[in-house]
């Protein structure tokens, strides 16, 4: 690459240029795609840049300091590439987005002139736009520890400690049929009582969002059945016979952790952190102030 750079500075130098965009794209999967606004297909710097699904690119800025800059890529949905289905599944979210500068006379001349990542993609008139953010975007990330009652860990990570793999945590299903939009209606809960799985999550097993994971919004039993409220903004949805994997919902509260995960010695919330009713409130007759629990 080093010797392609040398020689597209050389070009570059010149006053007629045959330049063009190239963008080589790695999913977090490890999936790689080339696309570029050039015409014809092109092979640099080990990958083939396909121009079918029309890629173009809004205007790039780099401004000093430490804002974020967003740079919008456009193109066509594809069969071949880059289809709606994967989209919505969020097989893009978050890939790696390298932008070359090639010279597409010569394609061994070419210079990366600057590394995203795919932020978020929005899909209309069977087109996509991707925003891709930069490295100063991880900058408006919130980091460290939220201080407030809820617990702020993943269930079953490594700060919750809670082990998933546990039959009353875990259960394997099918999809019997599609309620509406964002509900499906299953089968093999019906061991378990309502809303136990809110809050939870569900995998596919198979079909065509098989591996991916939605956020399980309710959790409700019927004489209809069981019946599973999904969240659309995640992954897509599974469809009727699709099986899943779903794992037991967490509310974030201390006498949730305590009740159905008895982990209340790993939760990690303040429960007894005062709310806006304690600093605005006032001693009165009848009040107990022994230092006991504010919750048992």
């Amino acid at each position: 690459m080093s010797d392609g750079f040398d020689m597209l500075a050389a070009h570059l130098a010149r006053e007629a240029t045959s330049l063009c965009h190239c963008w080589r794209v790695t999913r977090r999967d490890g999936t790689v795609a080339g696309f570029t606004d050039h015409d014809r297909p092109l092979t640099a710097d080990a990958t083939i840049f396909a121009p079918q699904s029309g890629f173009t690119a809004s205007e790039a800025r780099e401004t000093l300091g430490l804002a974020a800059d967003t740079v919008e890529i456009e193109g066509a949905l594809s069969a071949a590439t880059i289809t709606a289905e994967d989209i919505a599944a969020g097989r893009w979210d978050g890939a790696t987005v390298e932008t070359l500068l090639v010279n597409w006379r010569a394609p061994e001349q070419a210079a990366a002139i600057r590394t995203q990542t795919v932020g978020r993609i929005t899909r209309a008139d069977n087109r996509f736009v991707a925003e891709l953010d930069g490295p100063e975007a991880a900058l408006d990330r919130i980091g460290g520890r939220w201080f407030r009652r809820a617990c702020d860990a993943e269930l079953g990570d490594q700060r919750c400690g809670v082990d998933l793999d546990q039959p009353a945590l875990k259960a394997v299903g099918a999809v019997a049929a599609a309620v509406s939009a964002d509900t499906i209606r299953v089968t093999g809960l019906d061991a378990f009582t309502a809303g136990w799985f809110a809050e939870g999550r569900l995998t596919a097993t198979s079909g065509a969002v098989a591996g991916s994971t939605v956020r399980v919004l309710s959790h409700r039993v019927s004489g209809a059945g069981t019946e599973l409220v999904l969240w659309r903004d995640g992954a897509g949805l599974p469809s009727p016979g699709d099986g899943f994997t779903i794992l037991a919902g967490c509310d974030k509260r201390f006498s949730t952790c305590k009740a159905k995960f008895s982990n209340h010695l790993n939760f990690r919330g303040f429960p007894h952190l005062p709310g806006n009713d304690a600093a605005y409130g006032y001693a009165t007759e009848g009040q107990v102030f022994d230092g006991a629990p504010l919750v048992p």
